[in-house]
């Protein structure tokens, strides 16, 4: 049977980062639809900040263990790598075109996010199979091809990287760093993201936890990962949005 071997240790660490994101998003959820808040208007909420600033500590920490205190994981990579890649341009060329094209994506989101709703309702499509399922397929296009050719030239880490690093990285800073932002200007997001949404969310890392555990890959489980995710884009197809209902 075909096999590919990874870093177990960095597969595990990338899964427990993934459970403690579902850990803090699903207790706000929680806590709002078992009604057992100590304050009805504000427990959610200040749970919500709490925990955002926790786990952008989190963030922080495991930022710091992947780039110093786990150096090994990098150098092991570059002695595995069978060709010397020259870089095509120099460190502060691709500084300068990421912040082009970081704020060239930030003013066509304004739009997109404008048009999403319209889009659902000439489409007759949920709105949150749009923003959860097709969505992402297209704006990580790039992100989904790399991670492929990491794969196909063995580097099964870098392509593990590419993959569930993008995940923790939404998760772990993205979502809690905007809660913190609108505490700061006075807007009250908490991390409630409705019953449906956080279960599905839960399911999906312990499956991709459950797959990784072994510290290998091979096309059954490939398979089976696809599968679980086409069935995760049905549930989104025939879920009615709570607006709608």
């Amino acid at each position: 049977m075909f096999l590919l071997r990874l870093m177990q240790g960095n597969a595990v660490l990338n899964s427990g980062m993934l459970l403690i994101a579902v850990m803090s998003l699903l207790f706000p959820t929680l806590l709002h639809y078992t009604h057992s808040e100590v304050y009805a208007a504000s427990s959610e909420l200040v749970l919500s900040r709490s925990t955002s600033c926790i786990m952008l500590v989190a963030y922080a920490a495991y930022l710091f263990f992947q780039l110093k205190s786990q150096p090994s994981f990098l150098t092991e990579s570059e002695e595995t790598s069978d060709d010397d890649e020259v870089p095509e341009i120099s460190k502060w060329e691709a500084i300068i075109w990421l912040l082009i094209f970081t704020a060239w994506v930030s003013l066509l989101s304004g739009y997109l996010v404008d048009a999403i709703e319209g889009a659902s309702v000439s489409w007759n499509v949920p709105i949150s199979f749009i923003s959860v399922i097709l969505l992402p397929i297209v704006g990580n296009a790039a992100e989904h091809a790399g991670a492929i050719m990491f794969a196909m030239k063995d580097k099964l880490d870098l392509s593990l990287g590419v993959a569930i690093g993008s995940s923790i990285q939404i998760s772990m800073f993205a979502v809690p760093f905007c809660v913190v932002i609108s505490w700061m200007m006075g807007e009250q997001m908490d991390l409630n993201f409705q019953l449906f949404e956080t279960a599905t969310l839960f399911i999906s890392v312990i499956v991709v936890a459950f797959f990784l555990q072994e510290g290998t890959s091979n096309y059954f489980k490939g398979l089976m990962l696809i599968l679980s995710y086409l069935i995760v884009a049905a549930s989104f197809f025939v879920h009615q949005d709570p607006d709608q209902g």
